[in-house]
Order: C-alpha cells, then structure tokens, then sequence
C-alpha cells in the first residue's frame, strides 16, 4: 500500500530535463519543442493522470476494494498502443524514471497499490505519445507547436475521455 507516500509526493511541473524534453518530442513526433511548452506539458499529463486515478478509485469503490490496483485504471486500446509506443522510445532516452518523479499527484481517498504505482510512469509515456502525435493530426507539416497548437491538443485528448473519434476529428476540421 503507498497511502503515506501519497501525500509526501507534491504535483511539480518542472520535473523533465529540458534535453530530454526536447528529444522526446522529437523522436516521438518530429517537434521542436523547448522549455517554455515544459509547463504546458507537465500540467496537462498531471490533469489526465489525476482524471484516470479519479476513475480508477471510482472502479474500486464499485468493486468493493480499499486498493486502486492497475485494473482499475481506464486504459483504453488507443492508450495502451501509446503506451508500447513509449516503451520503444524509452529505450533510447529512459525517460521512465523522469515520469516516476512526473507522476505526482493530488491524495485520492483511496491508497493506490504498488503496482499501480509503478504502472504510472507508462501510462504518462503512453499520454505523452498521445500528445506529441496528436500534433501531427493538427498539423502534418508542424515543427514548432505554438500555444494554439497546444490547446488544440489538449482539446482533442480532453474530447477522447467522452467523445467517438469521429467527432473529435470534425471539431478539429470545423476549427
């Protein structure tokens, strides 16, 4: 049980080496991002995370469980082909042990397992895949993301949690 890391861990935005930040996105999505969209970013994957724990706790509330285990977790099938997507990435910059430390968030009533807890830092590789892909969905041609881009995203994502695709994909051409 990690309830009393829980609290001891507090949300940080600026976890993320600035390089290794940058070369994500690059090998990821061919972006060129820089230190000022580090912000952006890190609030985002905290916000989704704190979302997906959210639901996970609601899932084993229903279940009669006091733990959040990783079945508990909403992974959908488009979130865990990012997620294989990021291990491969992951391999060539480690950025796993980056998003351990990323994966702060807000204490929920419930005690998240260890398992769980160490299946987050995939789920934020995963989320950031999402992300620096769903650039290219925007933009094809896109090297350097301006905010307009970022909310763009942030808007597509945020859309998935209760939207079909097809009508995420007609608010992006309708924008």
């Amino acid at each position: 049980m990690i309830a009393a890391m829980q609290s001891n861990k507090r949300p940080s935005s600026h976890v993320m080496s600035v390089a290794k930040f940058e070369r994500f996105f690059r090998i990821a999505a061919g972006l060129d991002v820089d230190k000022q969209d580090l912000k952006r970013y890190s609030d985002f994957i905290n916000h989704k995370i704190y979302d997906l724990l959210v639901q996970a706790e609601a899932a084993a509330r229903a279940n009669g469980r006091v733990i959040i285990e990783p079945f508990d977790l909403p992974i959908t099938k488009g979130l865990q082909e990012s997620i294989h997507e990021f291990e491969k990435i992951d391999e060539q910059i480690e950025l796993q042990p980056i998003f351990d430390q990323l994966t702060a968030r807000r204490p929920l009533d419930l005690a998240y397992g260890e398992d769980t807890e160490s299946r987050l830092p995939e789920v934020v590789g995963g989320l950031s895949v999402a992300l620096a892909r769903a650039f290219k969905i925007i933009d094809g041609n896109l090297k350097n993301p301006a905010t307009e881009h970022w909310q763009k995203c942030f808007r597509i994502l945020r859309s998935a949690d209760v939207a079909p695709p097809d009508n995420i994909y007609f608010e992006l051409m309708t924008s």
